[in-house]
């Protein structure tokens, strides 16, 4: 009976699995499942892609670094160009430390984020933030090289407004 669930399961997922459209994960002309374009300027894949979504932090900090700030003055320009999209700001932190350390650095680190873009004539309508912490890494090993990608803020823009 075991071996007959298990086979009922394998057999449903690849049923589903050719249920789907052929250009559901994006094509060779760039476009994404959400329609978007990279090759349009004004598209949030554009913005992701091209701008950059992300910036990383220095082991404890919440400071901006130069890389930091030249992402971030990309992202102003994009934001101020397109006022339909609103961006809530991601604050990450690597695995080492509490829970309750990590929620608060995410949090330093998404509204230094937030701050620098409200400096850059960036409404404070458009911006929310929140903070993961360690609980969403992007890279999950225990050296540097995961560490330092997920010590991070991200930007994600949505049109439409931010739901409260």
């Amino acid at each position: 009976m075991r071996h007959l669930k298990k086979t009922f399961l394998v057999v449903a997922l690849l049923g589903l699995g050719a249920c789907t459209s052929p250009g559901q994960y994006g094509n060779s002309n760039g476009a994404n499942m959400d329609g978007s374009d990279a090759s349009n300027p004004s598209s949030p894949a554009y913005f992701s892609q091209t701008v950059g979504d992300r910036v990383l932090f220095v082991v404890n900090q919440s400071s901006l670094t130069d890389e930091a700030r030249e992402t971030l003055n990309g992202q102003a320009v994009w934001l101020n160009a397109n006022p339909e999209y609103d961006a809530l700001i991601e604050g990450h932190a690597d695995e080492r430390g509490t829970r309750e350390y990590n929620l608060a650095l995410g949090a330093r680190r998404a509204n230094a984020v937030q701050e620098y873009l409200l400096s850059k004539g960036i409404a404070a309508s458009r911006l929310q933030v929140v903070s993961y912490g360690k609980e969403r890494p992007v890279a999950i090993c225990s050296d540097d090289t995961c560490y330092s990608q997920n010590r991070r803020a991200v930007t994600v823009i949505s049109a439409g407004g931010l739901s409260s």
